[in-house]
């Protein structure tokens, strides 16, 4: 039976619609794909798994206890639990949320999740990081414990107050005067990457300083070093490529390694991103204004020299009292193996050097510290802590030995450091000063009231004049 010629068209007219459909569904699958895996790197490049996955626990469950100086902050359940996490978001809740700070039943975010870092994300990007959570990430059907805060800290609606004062809420913006190389790193630094987040020093409302962005800033036990361009204090001294080495590997000979905060944040993101990335950080740290930490007269990594002290413990029995132990003694028993006897480190470069080692050239001697005391824990290189072998005396005169041999003469390591850094992080005496403040405040408005109300009944209480 032949079709009538008038219903050809019709026919035909819905044949090339689903073969056009056909035709477009697999771009529109790989346009998917593409968007998931863009929500991918983002993620990586954010390191949102340091503060959203325990150790050993479920893939971005939350529950890690992030060290802030009013007091431990929890992240939370960021799978796509319906119940837990952020199954329920929209879209719009979602970006509110990463660059707004402000969760979907309204209650704010601390600044502790860097949502000032993320607000320079676009639009796309942060879509691609929907698609990505929700679509890849396993939901995960449990809550970590909620924060709690001392008073007045713990109101999350003063958060709106300090959004008002702090909070650049739009995208990234290119620089027309630069190369596309230094925008993208400008975009990760301040972004994703969010460095400026722990490399940049905070006012009493631990608000980022502009002024001395990137400049060092305490992250609790460790410090964030200065990674200005600065040739001193900071990576002005360095090349492009040992910036990168460092970011991907951890490691730049004659330079530093990564240790801490800085190790996880290699370990986690930055190894991971692509060259062109790292080397797009790297150009754009180079020209951050410089900023010089006072003393600092030549560069952080230019320290020291091969030296020790062996004469003088040959043939010298150790003492009775470990505590009594000298650097030297000190040094012998505990580091010499690995970093040879004069610092000079293992002969195929693997064990680092002390000499010309930023993590002793500076005058803030936290990051050793903790590095004696924890030790290094990357793939690639294991050095032992010795918080059980050593005590606090012990580690600051081996800490003294090691800057006064191999580091800044300016730098101390005390006993009151090693024990307060042993113990972890103290709330700050902020918390004391913000409450005081308030008590004072309350009780001075309470007598201003009475003074009022008691001229308010006198003045009631005068007789009529006729």
């Amino acid at each position: 039976m032949r079709v009538p010629s008038a219903r050809r068209p019709k026919f035909g007219a819905a044949i090339f619609a689903v073969l056009a459909t056909a035709a477009a569904l697999p771009s529109a699958l790989a346009a998917d794909a593409a968007q998931v895996e863009r929500g991918r790197y983002l993620a990586t490049a954010s390191d949102c798994i340091a503060c959203h996955t325990v150790p050993g626990g479920a893939f971005m469950a939350g529950g890690v206890a992030i060290a802030t100086p009013i007091g431990a902050i929890m992240s939370t359940n960021i799978t796509p639990s319906r119940a837990h996490g952020i199954g329920d978001y929209t879209l719009a809740q979602f970006s509110a949320a990463l660059r707004q700070g402000i969760r979907a039943d309204g209650q704010h975010l601390y600044p502790a999740m860097p949502y000032p870092a993320y607000a320079l994300l676009s639009d796309e990007d942060v879509a691609a990081l929907y698609a990505y959570f929700t679509t890849q990430v396993a939901p995960v059907e449990t809550s970590p414990p909620p924060t709690s805060l001392p008073f007045p800290f713990g109101i999350r609606l003063s958060m709106a107050a300090w959004n008002l004062l702090f909070l650049q809420g739009h995208p990234h913006v290119p620089n027309p005067a630069q190369s596309a190389e230094w925008n993208r790193g400008a975009f990760l630094v301040n972004g994703p990457a969010h460095c400026v987040t722990c490399h940049t020093p905070r006012n009493l409302l631990m608000a980022e300083d502009g002024s001395r962005a990137l400049a060092g800033s305490d992250l609790g036990d460790w410090f964030a070093p200065n990674i200005t361009s600065d040739a001193n204090s900071g990576v002005g001294g360095w090349t492009d490529e040992e910036l990168v080495a460092y970011l991907r590997d951890g490691n730049a000979p004659g330079k530093g390694q990564a240790a801490g905060p800085m190790a996880e944040a290699i370990g986690n993101s930055l190894h991971l991103l692509s060259a062109e990335d790292l080397h797009a950080i790297a150009v754009y740290l180079k020209t951050v204004p410089p900023v010089r930490d006072a003393g600092d007269s030549q560069p952080v990594f230019s320290r020291g020299s091969p030296s020790d002290e062996l004469p003088s413990i040959r043939g010298v029995a150790l003492p009775a009292d470990p505590d009594s132990m000298t650097g030297a003694q000190l040094y012998d028993a505990w580091c010499s193996t690995c970093h040879q006897a004069q610092g000079q480190g293992s002969f195929d470069g693997t064990l680092p050097s002390l000499v010309h080692n930023a993590a002793l050239g500076r005058a803030n001697t936290n990051n050793l510290v903790m590095l004696m005391l924890q030790g290094l824990h990357r793939k690639d290189v294991l050095m032992p802590g010795f918080a059980a072998e050593m005590n606090d005396t012990q580690v600051a005169t081996l800490g003294q030995y090691l800057m006064a041999h191999f580091g800044n003469p300016a730098g101390t390591v005390t006993v009151a450091q090693v024990k307060a850094l042993r113990a972890g992080p103290a709330t700050s005496p902020l918390v004391l000063v913000v409450q005081v403040a308030l008590v004072v405040g309350a009780a001075a408005a309470l007598a201003i009231l009475a003074v009022l109300l008691a001229r308010w009944r006198r003045m009631r209480q005068r007789p009529q004049q006729t």
